[in-house]
């Protein structure tokens, strides 16, 4: 009887086991615990997906056998896919394909845009190169975008959901980044562009002081201006707020002159016209502790070393609001900023976006840059100064309207050619602004939604001296109060065994 039962409960346990497998396979949730929501479908791919008018293929072409680091990419995305075919009630179909097992299969990958990398693999104690796909193709009928290779820890979700609404939408809207007064062109802005140009369709504009600015242009940017925009145009500025428009604008107030090592105070017309929006950017320099570099030339013996110096003319913002502008970006690298201040009324809103450090301060320009000054505490006596922010409100005319100014016209700027590689965080400052004050689908909220480097937080001296020797000492406390607290109680036990024999 006894050996009946247990096979029923054998019997029962299997039979749960298997159900709960199969309604597994097309049932299941997660919990994401990632501070990002990092494996969460967002409302703006949610949307997307649930807008789809024609079915979307997705040909995933991942090697298999990738070292663990990199391997777990195809499995966030084929976790990923389930999702998004889920909640697309099928319209969004994937396949994963496997370059590296035919000849045939890597020349298809290849021919749609997928590139072979190389990455080390470590082997038996050796490290051997070995060739590997990670990317994808996003097809729409005819039309199709290529995801040529997912970086470990970048934004996945942002290009999946970018491709497909790439491939959806039907209209861009326009942006228009203003030229005519020492802006820099659209290819100085190549890093910027390219991200833009996928969900826009970005033009340069010339203002003129009597035609309005094209209502095909919801956003419009001004960067670094460097010549005077004339009252009339700033008029068309006007005009264009008027109707409801948006305006960012990254402005230089003073600069530096490396070769000269002095910096001024510089002007192009816009002051007033700020300071009627309720915003005003002074000629001083920002000086932050936590700043950038400058590579020095200097004698030593017989030859020219190149020493990097920090600089504090070049503050690095590691301080950001509660703004979606913002949200995710973690290290801004500023050139010659100053602090922004609120001067509005009421019917204006202010937003700051970005602050210095804890020590900062700030310089009446013009100055000369001591190269080699020993900056001390008592030379940043100021903090949390406002070097970005949003107005918003009636900022001309009954409509409301939005403007965003940061106080350094040069962040998002690679220059001529093929100029600088900028930071990724001050590529996204730019972008993400545009984003927030053109689209209305959320995808804002994706650019930044990746695993991000999160250096570890610095502390004063004393607190690292502490936590080293605590670290070190508190172990051996802990085993030798252990081994006390062991001794006493057998030497207790002992005691009252000898005692219960001496009765």
């Amino acid at each position: 009887m006894k050996s009946v039962k247990i096979s029923t409960y054998i019997l029962l346990i299997v039979a749960i086991i298997l159900i709960v497998n199969i309604l597994s396979d097309n049932y299941f949730f997660r919990i994401d615990l990632t501070e990002g929501r990092e494996f969460t479908l967002s409302k703006a791919t949610r949307n997307i997906l649930s807008n789809l008018e024609e079915p979307v293929t997705i040909n995933a072409y991942f090697s298999n056998d990738l070292p663990a680091n990199i391997g777990n990419i195809s499995g966030n995305l084929k976790d990923m896919l389930i999702e998004y075919s889920q909640r697309s009630a099928g319209m969004v179909v994937y396949r994963f394909i496997n370059p590296n097992e035919k000849e045939t299969l890597e020349q298809e990958a290849v021919k749609n845009g997928i590139q072979p990398v190389m990455i080390n693999v470590r082997e038996k104690d050796q490290v051997k190169q070995q060739k590997a796909f990670m990317g994808a193709v996003v097809s729409v009928g005819d039309r199709k975008e290529v995801i040529p290779f997912f970086q470990p820890g970048a934004a996945m979700e942002y290009a999946l959901s970018t491709a497909i609404k790439k491939l959806s939408v039907t209209f861009k809207p326009g942006v228009a980044f203003i030229e005519g007064h020492g802006e820099p062109a659209l290819n100085e802005i190549s890093q910027a562009y390219s991200h833009l140009s996928v969900l826009y369709q970005v033009e340069s504009y010339k203002l003129t002081d009597t035609a309005e600015i094209p209502a095909n242009f919801k956003t419009i940017a001004i960067v670094r201006p460097t010549d005077t925009i004339p009252p009339m145009q700033l008029k068309r500025l006007d005009s264009f707020l008027a109707r409801g428009g948006n305006i960012f604008l990254a402005l230089n107030r003073v600069d530096g002159d490396f070769s000269t090592t002095t910096g001024k105070p510089v002007s192009n017309g816009m002051e007033n016209w700020l300071l009627q929006k309720g915003l005003s950017i002074s000629d001083n320099f920002i000086v932050d502790a936590s700043c950038g570099a400058v590579n020095v030339q200097q004698q030593q013996g017989n030859f020219m070393m190149s020493t990097q110096i920090s600089f504090p003319y070049l503050p690095v913002i590691k301080k950001f609001g509660q703004n979606p502008v913002v949200k995710g970006l973690e290290s801004v690298n500023l050139q010659f900023a100053s602090p922004i201040t609120f001067t509005g009324d009421t019917t204006k809103k202010f937003i700051p976006l970005a602050y210095t450090s804890e020590k900062s301060g700030s310089l009446r320009a013009p100055l000369y840059f001591d190269i080699q000054k020993q900056w001390t505490q008592n030379d940043f006596p100021m903090s949390d100064l406002v070097v970005a922010g949003i107005v918003e409100g009636k900022l001309s005319g009954d409509m409301n309207s939005r403007l965003i100014v940061v106080s350094d016209g040069d962040f998002a700027v690679n220059g001529q050619q093929r100029g600088v590689q900028l930071p990724p965080d001050n590529v996204s400052l730019l972008v993400n602004s545009i984003d927030w004050l053109s689209d209305e689908t959320g995808l804002i909220d994706l650019r930044t939604k990746e695993v991000t480097s999160r250096p570890i937080k610095e502390v004063a001296d004393g607190t690292r001296a502490f936590l080293k020797w605590f670290n070190f000492i508190a172990p051996v406390v802990l085993i030798l109060v252990y081994g006390l607290i062991r001794m006493q109680v057998n030497r207790n036990k002992r005691i009252k065994r000898m005692e219960v024999n001496y009765e």
